[in-house]
């Protein structure tokens, strides 16, 4: 590659960092931009719902690279910049600067999900996205004493009521499903984790549908349901992300729940390739599409698409990973979602105690598997997944059995 290239990531989080560091580590000697929309270097955003909305963990320690990583590296980012427009190896800024590339990569991430309802525009109602969304839910949840009604009873939902509930405040879960978290997990563990919220003072309203808000002075004063009124001092919305798009949509690029690329990352538009949120990747171990809203994908993907974008052979292959940290619960996950229903769920060790490790088998194959307050494991259970054999089921039960032996 000539070190007059120019290669331009567009998105300042993880996966476009993750993917600048890549170039450099491969060798790549040419012009590197990184445009970010917000006005932050790139940061990590799981923190974002746990250790820094907690207070744990400071502002300067979630960024992904130090300040001065980019200019050691020679990676120009520029922070509060958005793009226009991109076709034909130029991109055009907001400011109406043009930009010539060889390479682009797509980075631009998601959007949560908004709620269409009357009094939706009300103060009061959060998202969680940015640094500056964590911050004021930090500062709402701090001195306690709330009624916090959140609404969806998904991952993101269920942290944040876990911090909700940790500064003191009264925490209402409403959402549709029966059991939280059950499309990600099934009914049985998805009642174990509404069963860790109700001990810790959580109230659920399920099979619940929100139809407004009440306001009072312009502010939130409740949630309208189809089963009543719940009062609310604050509430919080996490229905779920809406991959940001618009960008390359407009360029013509193939769209399908995101931006549509191959195992490699490339998107339908010579030279131009996406990661991250964004990206709906094909997976050559489930043999079709599959977008992943979690870091280890935005760092997977980011290191594809640098190789990829510098002409090696690399493909998004990882076995998709998360955590989640709610009160005293630690848990660790990685697996496919499209291959776990109907699957047959093995347990090993105390779920009693919520100490155990519970694996998805398909025809007798490990498809995805998840460590609760189990540590130092999570190789294993990869390792078992990546492997595609049968194994058998009494041996992943029994404890005395190593699992790297299985």
């Amino acid at each position: 590659m000539s070190r007059n290239q120019v290669f331009v990531i567009i998105g300042g989080g993880l996966a476009g960092a993750t993917a600048a560091k890549q170039l450099r580590k491969s060798g790549f000697d040419g012009h590197v931009h990184l445009i970010a929309e917000e006005s932050h270097r790139p940061y990590l955003r799981p923190p974002l719902s746990k250790e820094f909305l907690l207070g744990r963990k400071e502002r300067e320690k979630i960024d992904v690279q130090p300040s001065d990583w980019y200019h050691e590296q020679h990676v120009e980012l520029a922070i509060g910049t958005k793009v226009a427009s991109f076709g034909d190896h130029t991109l055009t800024l907001e400011t109406g600067h043009e930009m010539p590339f060889d390479r682009l990569l797509l980075a631009t991430g998601a959007s949560p999900r908004r709620l269409n309802v009357p009094g939706a525009s009300a103060k009061g109602i959060h998202y969680l996205r940015t640094v500056e969304d964590s911050q004021a839910l930090r500062s709402a949840f701090t001195s306690g004493g709330k009624r916090v009604v959140f609404i969806g009873s998904g991952w993101i939902g269920l942290e944040l009521a876990a911090a909700a509930r940790t500064y003191g405040n009264e925490v209402t879960v409403v959402g549709p499903d029966k059991i939280p978290l059950s499309n990600a997990l099934g009914d049985e563990l998805g009642a174990m984790f509404q069963d860790l919220h109700e001990s810790n003072g959580v109230e659920f309203k399920l099979e619940t549908n929100v139809l407004g808000f009440e306001q009072s002075d312009g502010r939130v004063a409740g949630v309208l349901t189809d089963h009543g009124t719940v009062p609310a001092d604050l509430v919080v919305v996490g229905i779920g992300a809406v991959p940001n798009t618009a960008l390359a949509q407009a360029a013509g690029l193939t769209i399908d729940n995101g931006i549509l690329v191959d195992q490699h990352l490339a998107t339908s538009a010579q030279d131009v390739f996406a990661a991250g949120d964004v990206a709906n990747a094909y997976h050559p171990f489930v043999k079709q599409p599959m977008r992943n809203e979690h870091w280890a994908t935005a760092i997977a993907s980011g290191k594809v698409a640098a190789k990829s974008m510098l002409g090696e052979d690399a493909s998004l292959d990882d076995v998709p990973y998360f955590y989640t940290d709610q009160y005293d619960l630690g848990m660790e996950y990685s697996g496919f979602p499209p291959l776990i229903r109907g699957a047959n769920v093995v347990y090993r060790g105390d779920r009693s105690k919520r100490e155990f490790i519970a694996f998805w088998l398909k025809s007798g194959v490990v498809v995805a598997g998840m460590n609760v307050n189990v540590w130092d494991v999570n190789e294993q259970v990869q390792a078992l997944i990546k492997s595609a054999r049968a194994v058998d089921e009494a041996h992943l039960a029994d404890q005395t059995i190593d699992l790297a032996s299985i």
